[in-house]
């Protein structure tokens, strides 16, 4: 029902110990990760200190085939999926490879950094060259000027920690060692899994599976996770503790498909569990509950169980529409929807329908799709919104536009209901996300309140 948010990117690291093709795990990983990022992706995979890379805009269908997968050799890989916050060129595709004096840095960074331009102003008058747009290759920056003065390169990843705020779930390898990184708010997720004697780090727990991996634990806020060239899984958790945990309330509503855990929530409860509330909050009189493919599904069943009004597909998405290119004029919006998503009419029609979606961002999608189901015959269309009206920007990697384009901010739920076609409309109060288990005290709701967690 929205416009929609690009999605957060995904990254994978893997370090072999059995002679397993890495090449070919983190491109099942990130197939696993693709509802994260469409608009480009890479795989880096370390031979013995020889780097072998691919990476370009595109899907993961698109820059990988099984020719170039071959030539992706080695026991230690970094793998990465990514929506373009930065500009969809092919330099700013992940992951990032630098060669220094102390051999080679590769990265892949999921989040933003809010005092990139600071940094990025300080290494240029330093006499820093730039290749890319991203944030990422600020860190590369910092990390390879840290290591020059420190023992180990997780010691300079440490020392960099001190200095970049924002949100950070990170991926580094270097010659002989791979690491995870979560910055101290823990806003983005990041979990360790292990296959045999291989360990696995990944955004989220469905690409363990899809790399037939067993998921082990949550990365916590603030931690540095290393495996060596022994095998040893080794924790730094120098940087935990000092700030409080603020998981991106999103993940849970949009990014994480819905067979992952993120920090012990099964995301598919979390989804029945606000659709529950949501009918508790915003009844409807109507005859069948249906959702918006594919992030509503689950909130719509939750709403259907609570409210006991039945369940039923109402709207088929086309999965092959992923990449539509997007329109400008409005008739092409409308066929772009089309090419996407169509309505079941025998579901449908002669009933009063509440069809319930995870968020509105500007409104035009929204008022699309409630034509759509009006033209399908439904006597009345009912709008439910799974999570609050967003009512400010985020500083931490998610695409919400500025506050003034907002339609939360402009107008009110009635006039928001007016002017997308909608019978009725009903969002998620903000209060309800603690019953989620996603309280201010472990989630960040800034979107929604305003209440950064930290100091903008």
């Amino acid at each position: 029902m929205n416009g929609k948010l690009n999605e957060e990117c995904g990254v994978l690291g893997i370090y072999d110990f059995e002679g397993e093709n890495v090449a070919h795990l983190l491109h099942a990983g990130l197939y696993a990760l693709q509802h994260r990022g469409q608009q480009s992706c890479g795989i880096v995979t370390n031979d013995d200190a020889h780097l072998h890379q691919i990476k370009d805009t595109g899907t993961v269908a698109e820059v990988f085939n099984e020719k170039n997968l071959a030539t992706l050799t080695g026991t230690i890989g970094v793998a990465h999926a990514r929506y373009a916050p930065g500009g969809d060129i092919p330099e700013n595709a992940q992951p990032l490879v630098s060669r220094y004096c102390k051999g080679s840095i590769t990265l892949a960074h999921n989040g933003n950094i809010i005092n990139v331009r600071e940094l990025r102003e300080e290494l240029e008058a330093g006499g820093a060259i730039f290749q890319s747009t991203n944030d990422t290759e600020v860190i590369m920056h910092l990390i390879a000027i840290a290591r020059t003065k420190l023992p180990s390169v997780e010691a300079a990843m440490l020392s960099v920690m001190k200095r970049i705020e924002g949100a950070y779930s990170m991926i580094l390898m270097s010659p002989r060692k791979l690491m995870a990184i979560r910055d101290p708010q823990g806003f983005r997720p990041l979990c360790i899994g292990k296959r045999g004697k291989s360990w696995i780090f990944a955004s989220e727990s469905c690409a363990l599976a899809a790399m037939g991996a067993e998921f082990v634990r949550d990365v916590k806020p603030g931690e540095l996770v290393l495996v060596d060239r022994d095998g040893n899984l080794v924790s730094f958790t120098e940087h935990c503790g000092k700030c409080k945990p603020s998981i991106c309330s999103f993940e849970y509503f949009y990014f994480a498909r819905p067979d992952s855990v993120i920090d012990g929530i099964p995301v598919c409860e979390a989804r029945i569990k606000a659709g529950r509330l949501l009918a508790r909050s915003h009844p409807s009189d109507a005859d069948i509950v249906i959702g918006v493919p594919d992030s509503g599904t689950f909130f719509a069943l939750g709403y259907s169980y609570e409210s006991g009004i039945p369940y039923g597909v109402g709207l088929i998405s086309n999965s092959y529409a992923l990449r539509f290119f997007p329109q400008k004029k409005d008739d092409e919006r409308a066929l772009s929807l089309s090419v996407k998503m169509n309505v079941i009419r025998s579901v449908v029609e002669n009933k009063r329908v509440v069809v319930v979606d995870d968020s509105i961002v500007r409104g035009a999608t929204a008022t699309r799709i409630v034509k759509l189901i009006r033209e399908g015959g439904a006597k009345e269309v009912h709008v439910r919104i799974a999570c609050p009206p967003f009512l400010f920007p985020c500083y931490y990697g998610t695409d919400i536009p500025a506050k003034k384009e907002l339609p939360a901010v402009r107008y009110t739920v009635d006039e928001i209901k007016n002017k997308i076609g909608a019978d009725s409309l009903g969002y998620l109060p903000v209060e309800k996300l603690s019953e989620i288990g996603l309280s201010k005290d472990c989630s960040c709701h800034g979107c929604f309140t305003g209440d950064y967690p930290v100091r903008i």
